[in-house]
């Protein structure tokens, strides 16, 4: 009997996995000397680490050193600038003033522009944003230069929108569509983003048709690290989607692609969102998207990239991108479906198949499903409990987060494996039925309802060739199986990863769950190993060394800083101060004010919003403070046909970063703050009786206009916050250690005032 090679072929497979990951990125090396006419990454990274010196977000001192930065970099290539300013309140009631930065090249024909887009401004208060988006602005300053170095005139035109204050709202471009006369001479979008400071660069198009044309065009632009699916873009269009290519979609139906990567998600708008944790090799995948496509879509015909027609789409090592139409989709269902019926007729006939064993065959099936299910659901509840302090990462995916996803991907195959051993003396190819039924069962679910996720079928295509060789083979070749298995390697392995990181470890589930799925892909092979007991054993032994290594970095330091949050919070109508904090396990830092684990309930679920509407977890007396209120100044307050028509002034009486104004459950008829209208559909969805939040730059007033029924009374709450907590001389906070960092996406090292006025 011929031995199957088990050492070599799980080598190979191990290196496909490898290759899997490796092909999705170019390779970076410092100090590379790089010729004018091409992007250098080490350039660019000049522009990040002046733009990330400081925090720059709206109304912060930064923001106008970064701003001013950026112009004079565009000036020196010999581009006219200019300044777009402008208040906007978005679709989130979120008003702010942008200041956009803009500049045009000429092209030599008359037709449509491309226009490349980034934002300058940080996330609020303390995130450097070197990757949020200073890897955006420093890609599109270096692909400017580099493609200018050409001297090459282009056919089409190209803008450069370097917008402001995205992350208030996407407000800059908000304005842009809104206001910018250029708005309707843009044919394309390339708009370069980031949630993480590593990892692969995801593109990501928007569009109100079809894809068709737009990655048609994609691909014959041909950039050389391609990762893009329309799995990803399915989910993508299903979702709240809130970047600036969003406003571009939504306001101007102008098409787009977005560049963004996702990986090391824990350093998203924080202090440690720095020069030197943002990824090289990173930003040199940002840089070889935008070089191929600057250079074919300026020259291209993008005065209608618009499409009924929708396409498959996926990255492969080696063919880079493949894309076929929707229209295939049930076709090659039902091919498959047909070719496995036939298969198994075949079996039958030779006896190779027989329906005990078959059905024998569904057991290790549906046994490491509902295992590693069970697993992957529970395993980030399990680990917040175990670490109470994961729960003050907001982001949902921890520091040592891809051991966890090494771990429980073992773990995943050891009881695979461990299932397969059980069922040893089953011949395969009856062990080949129940797996391939299982993702027939998906992908007609995905026909059905996920179409972009078609692409799941082809590597069943390669299952049914091994299949076949089951059927007719006693001992079929180890090295053809490899073969045959390394299609469901190329395409699903990276998704393992991606879910999880993109999603947070909430996620795991699907990264055991698509591990098993792999894992019956490869049973053509797998069932020909002798040692599966071993390799269930090896796998476990692996699992459990992911998990001390993860549980030897579970802990904070200077690198993995842990969240802290502190506040102080003044009832300016009761004359009561409390200190709050969002830490669900505070720091000694946060301890020295929030000396019992208490919250006031009503203080905790009524206070200003938060990126994923978190509320207070604790809080605590604090001393009474002269903390200056607004004034409040009621201008109208007039009822005419039965409808209430109000203007109040809001005029802060100390610097403040931003003002909330909520209000009961009224209906709210129409709404203007300072000139600015909040559209009926915002109105009528306002969350949490969310008003209206009002980013304020040098201590500008608020005016308000509300209608309203006239039956109906009134009550607004004005937050008033400052960033100052730590610098005001009214108090004396200590600073933090070097291993805790200000929590992101909620209101941090603030002086908050609330103030109530009611319209009887």
């Amino acid at each position: 009997m011929k031995k199957t090679p088990t050492l070599l072929t799980l080598l190979l497979i191990i290196l496909a996995t490898y290759w899997s990951f490796r092909s999705l990125l170019p390779q970076y090396h410092k100090g590379e000397v790089v010729i004018e006419t091409e992007f250098s990454t080490d350039r660019a990274l000049q522009h990040v680490k002046e733009i990330s010196k400081k925090p720059h977000g709206v109304g912060f001192p930064g923001h106008t050193t970064v701003r001013n930065y950026i112009t004079k970099e565009l000036q020196q290539l010999g581009l006219e600038t200019s300044l777009q300013e402008g208040y906007t309140a978005g679709d989130w009631g979120n008003l702010s003033k942008a200041e956009n930065i803009l500049a045009r090249i000429k092209g030599s024909q008359p037709g449509k522009a491309l226009l490349l887009l980034s934002h300058y401004d940080s996330s609020p208060h303390s995130s450097l944003g070197a990757s949020d988006a200073a890897s955006g602005v420093a890609t599109i300053l270096e692909g400017v230069r580099a493609f200018l170095k050409t001297n090459s005139t282009p056919k089409n035109d190209i803008i450069i929108l370097i917008s402001d204050a995205e992350e208030l709202g996407l407000n800059g471009a908000d304005l842009f569509v809104d206001k910018h006369e250029w708005l309707k001479d843009v044919g394309l979008v390339l708009n370069f983003e980031a949630r993480g400071s590593g990892g692969p660069s995801y593109m990501l198009m928007e569009t109100n048709r079809g894809n068709s044309k737009l990655i048609s065009e994609f691909i014959a632009a041909n950039p050389d690290f391609p990762v893009a699916n329309s799995l990803a873009y399915s989910i993508y269009k299903m979702l709240p989607n809130d970047t600036d290519l969003t406003v571009f979609r939504e306001g101007g139906d102008v098409d787009g692609f977005n560049f963004a990567f996702i990986d090391d998600h824990f350093d998203y708008h924080t202090q440690i969102d720095n020069y030197e944790r943002l990824d090289r090799t990173t930003l040199a995948h940002q840089g070889s998207y935008l070089m191929p496509l600057l250079n074919y879509f300026s020259n291209a015909d993008i005065t209608n990239l618009k499409s009924l027609d929708d396409n498959v789409y996926f990255n492969v090592p080696f063919f880079k991108m493949v894309s076929y139409p929707f229209s295939w989709i049930m076709p090659m269902l039902a091919i498959a479906i047909l070719i496995f019926i036939l298969l198994v007729v075949a079996g039958f006939r030779k006896k190779v198949l027989n329906g005990k064993d078959i059905l024998k065959g569904f057991i290790p099936v549906l046994f490491t499903l509902v295992v590693n299910g069970i697993i992957g659901f529970y395993s980030w509840k399990f680990l917040k409990w175990i670490y109470p302090g994961y729960n003050d990462i907001l982001h949902g995916f921890t520091y040592n987060g891809h051991a966890y996803i090494f771990a429980f991907t073992l773990f995943s195959l050891g009881i695979c494996f461990y299932a397969y051993y059980r069922f040893r003396v089953i011949k395969t190819a009856n062990l080949l039925v129940a797996p391939f039924i299982i993702w027939m069962i998906i992908c007609a679910l995905v026909a059905a309802y996920l179409k972009g996720a078609s692409f799941f079928i082809i590597p069943l295509y390669s299952f049914l060739v091994a299949f076949y060789v089951q059927i007719n083979q006693k001992h079929p070749d180890a090295f053809l199986l490899v073969f045959l298995g390394i299609p469901a390697i190329f395409i699903f392995a990276p998704f393992v990863q991606m879910f999880p990181v993109g999603l947070g470890l909430k996620m795991m589930v699907a990264s055991t769950l698509l591990t098993t799925l792999i894992f019956f892909l490869l049973l053509p092979l797998v069932t020909k190993y002798r040692k599966k007991g071993a390799l269930a054993f090896l796998s476990f032994l692996l699992f459990a060394g992911f998990i001390v290594s993860a549980h030897m970095n579970s802990g904070f330091t200077e690198d993995r800083p842990k969240p802290t949050s502190l506040l102080y919070v003044l009832d300016t109508d009761t004359n009561t101060a409390k200190w709050a904090t969002y830490e669900h396990r505070p720091s000694d830092w946060t301890s020295q004010y929030i000396t019992k684990k208490t919250a006031d309930a009503l203080l905790s679920k009524k206070t200003i919003s938060s990126k994923y509407g978190s509320n207070f977890t604790y809080t605590n007396k604090a001393p009474l403070k002269n903390v200056p209120k607004p004034t409040i100044e009621i201008q109208r307050d007039t009822v005419v046909n039965n409808i209430r028509s109000i203007r109040l002034c809001i005029t802060p009486n100390r610097p403040i970063n931003r003002l909330e104004v909520f209000s009961n459950e009224v209906d709210i008829l129409k709404a203007d703050v300072n000139g600015i209208e909040l559209s009926d559909h915002y109105l009528k969805i306002r969350n949490g009786g969310k008003l209206i939040t009002n980013y304020i730059s040098d201590r500008n007033y608020t005016d308000i206009t509300l209608e309203v029924p006239h039956d109906q009374e009134l009550e607004l709450t004005i937050y008033e916050a400052s960033n100052d907590l730590l610098e005001n001389e009214l108090f004396s906070i200590p600073k933090r250690r070097e291993d805790q960092i200000p929590m992101p996406f909620v209101l941090n090292d603030a002086i908050l005032t609330i103030q109530k006025v009611t319209f009887d």
